[in-house]
């Protein structure tokens, strides 16, 4: 795992760089530039660190850069707040622990169930490892087997969620695999975390590019409008909270959007 999270890191560093233009940092593009994006020489010289040492980086190669360092080549990639977290993130040592997936504990289940408004557990999978009655009734939880309770897997696979998204489906798609590759790749070459991309290739034609595309988000709060076959048109405000018992569980609770004919 810990060698694939370098890679990620490299993969990462690289997929900025990229996209980041000479216009964009004040440079000339020059007549003969062959390579999409900045040169690694150009990173080097804006984050004032040796060239050889940030190909080794790029390259994926066991090296520990200081949280100096990482400031850096934020500053140098012009990298957002959440890229810049989830580049110190990848740049910590590795938790070198298999996943295993998580339990709820009792009292947070019987809250969850307890609550009125839609709401679920989820890990640091994304695996949906709780839920009550009122979000079973809009996203179907229960009618799904085990393994494929998993938002990614929900979102992006099945057909029922694809239709209950119905026009905004490609927003909220990508939203969630954005959010979802600053998770994996802390667990990047986790045979659970393997196993989960290689559904996702299999279920969702439009995956892989957008994962190669290596965006990263973060978990926020917004709205959705749902078309649900029986409900109608659902729009609802979600918001996520971490749980103090475990920090790799996530409560998700909706609540009809102000001023809207949500039921």
């Amino acid at each position: 795992m810990a060698d694939q999270r370098h890679r990620e890191l490299g993969n990462f560093l690289r997929s900025r760089r990229e996209r980041l233009s000479p216009k964009a940092i004040g440079l000339p593009s020059g007549r003969r530039r062959r390579t999409v994006g900045l040169r690694r020489e150009e990173v080097a010289e804006l984050a004032g660190i040796g060239v050889d040492w940030y190909v080794r980086l790029e390259q994926g190669r066991t090296v520990n850069p200081s949280v100096t360092t990482i400031d850096a080549l934020a500053r140098a990639l012009r990298l957002s707040k959440v890229e810049h977290a989830h580049l110190r993130a990848l740049a910590r040592d590795a938790d070198r622990r298999p996943f295993v997936r998580e339990q709820v504990p009792e009292a947070m289940r019987r809250v969850v169930e307890s609550l009125n408004q839609p709401a679920y557990v989820t890990g640091r999978r994304w695996d949906v490892l709780a839920w009550n009655k009122a979000a079973a009734e809009i996203f179907a939880f229960d009618r799904m087997p085990e393994e494929e309770r998993n938002i990614l897997l929900c979102v992006l696979t099945n057909p029922y969620t694809r239709r209950l998204f119905g026009s905004s489906w490609k927003a909220q798609a990508r939203r969630v695999v954005a959010q979802f590759r600053a998770t994996h790749d802390l667990w990047a070459g986790d045979p659970a975390f393997r196993d989960l991309l290689e559904r996702l290739r299999n279920g969702c034609p439009e995956f892989e590019a957008w994962w190669e595309e290596h965006d990263v988000g973060d978990a926020i709060a917004g709205q959705k409008l749902l078309k649900h076959p029986r409900k109608g048109a659902l729009r609802l405000e979600h918001a996520s909270f971490q749980a103090n018992d475990d920090p790799g569980l996530r409560l998700v609770i909706y609540a009809p959007a102000t001023g809207s004919d949500a039921r």
